[in-house]
């Protein structure tokens, strides 16, 4: 972008406050930018994707994730290589009919989470329980993994 300066005549120089965006700025700007909120706000994007904590302690890790309004059901635990995918998928449908009309509403919304395993946990002994919108993945290490408590060694 030019700037444009102009030379007083005391001789000081002095910044003009006109800056003109040129053609190639301003079509960058356009395509950069996201769109208006008036374009986006009728539009459904689903599911947001869930936030997750993850704890470790010396005997597992622990996956907590935040699904309110959820059952048991609705969730798809997956373990393949050491890639453990959670997922859901809702549809929603309503139909009403009246005389001469008839109004179909329906929604859906999805989100997959993927996680690499350490080598660490057991895959044999993974569970899972959903209770008030937390769903508590638990996934115990392997025994050779778990921490051992810390023990003095006597010099002989």
């Amino acid at each position: 972008m030019s700037n444009l300066v102009s030379v007083p005549k005391n001789g000081s120089l002095a910044k003009s406050t006109l800056d003109f965006p040129t053609w190639s700025d301003w079509i960058d700007n356009f395509f950069s930018s996201d769109l208006p909120s008036v374009f986006t706000s009728n539009f459904n994007t689903g599911m947001t994707l869930p936030k997750v904590n993850i704890r470790e302690t010396a005997d597992a890790f622990w996956v907590e994730m935040a699904v309110p309004g959820m059952k048991k059901s609705d969730f798809h635990i997956d373990l393949d290589n050491q890639l453990l995918s959670i997922s859901t998928e809702l549809k929603q449908e309503e139909e009403s009919k009246e005389e001469n009309y008839t109004r179909r509403e329906f929604g859906y919304s999805s989100f997959k989470r993927t996680f690499t395993l350490p080598e660490s946990v057991d895959d044999s002994k993974i569970n899972a329980s959903y209770n008030d919108g937390i769903l508590n993945i638990h996934l115990p290490k392997k025994e050779e993994a778990k921490q051992k408590p810390a023990r003095t060694i006597k010099i002989s």
